[in-house]
């Protein structure tokens, strides 16, 4: 080899090194694909939730599903109702509703979702505890829920206001949401907070109880009254907690000077309820 033609170790070096840089330019930009193709489908798979949701008002005089909660605790979870929009409990346990798809064969609001077990889950949704992955699990079957002032809560409405938010509209029927492009119905929930399928905060309380998700580069996607559908990105570190167990610590509450993101759900959550005016006696 005539002299000078080899590479020199420099060279080489430089040669590694701008590979290496090129490889993880290149991994970084298939990984944001990879997010925005999974932001994508989050959002595709809450607006056919929102579609089996309006389908199902428009067949039944306008009466919202049933969305029912637990007891007025902090953290009261639903009991299970076949009846209910979903029945299923997401745990970090081996509890078998994590992974039970026959969730969507039940109740009349499955039948509107065609009975479809996948767009109950958000593809970036892959949170698993260690007993679960060790159990052999891949995930688990539900990433949604629904806002708890929306729909009939059963006992938690009983007398036409939530006993959560007493001093707002609970929406009964789809009549009811005077801005339904301002009310929002589902949203994809951190998974250290999901159990039910009711999405509760007391609107007047500076403390999260359920927290939205953030996988979707601190984001999380929202289908409203109206049918449109959009993602939100969190600008608070306290509310993006990592998609792990025990990661949000609930009910946390809100600083007063961390209120943005907090502030920006509960506006969209309800609106003040009317009072009731006395009828005068004849």
């Amino acid at each position: 080899m005539p002299r000078g033609a080899a590479f020199t170790l420099i060279e080489l070096l430089v040669t590694i090194a701008i590979l290496a840089i090129l490889a993880g330019l290149l991994s970084t930009a298939i990984a944001k694909a990879q997010g925005k193709a999974q932001g994508l489908g989050c959002l595709g798979n809450a607006r056919q939730l929102s579609l089996a949701w309006a389908l199902y008002a428009a067949d039944n005089a306008e009466h919202l599903p049933y969305n029912l909660g637990g007891s007025d605790t902090s953290r009261g979870i639903a009991l299970k109702r076949d009846y209910n929009w979903v029945n299923n409990i997401m745990s970090w346990e081996l509890d078998p509703d994590n992974t039970n798809v026959t969730f969507v064969t039940k109740g009349n609001f499955a039948a509107y979702a065609n009975r479809t077990a996948a767009i109950y889950r958000c593809p970036a949704d892959r949170a698993l505890s260690e007993i679960q992955k060790q159990a052999g699990w891949t995930a688990r079957v539900r990433s949604y829920s629904m806002n708890a002032m929306v729909g009939d809560a059963g006992d938690n409405s009983l007398w036409g206001t939530n006993v959560f938010n007493p001093e707002y509209k609970q929406f009964l029927k789809a009549t009811d949401i005077e801005r339904p492009t301002e009310i929002f119905v589902f949203l994809d929930e951190h998974p250290d907070s999901i159990n039910d399928g009711y999405f509760l905060n007391r609107v007047d309380d500076a403390e999260w109880i359920d927290l939205p998700a953030s996988y979707h580069n601190g984001a999380a996607n929202f289908t409203f009254a109206d049918g449109h559908a959009q993602g939100h990105r969190w600008i608070l570190r306290a509310t993006t907690p990592p998609a792990r167990p025990d990661a949000a610590a609930l009910p946390l509450a809100v600083a007063a000077t961390q209120r943005a993101d907090f502030d920006w759900v509960v506006q969209r959550t309800s609106v003040a309820a009317l009072p009731v005016v006395p009828q005068a006696k004849p």
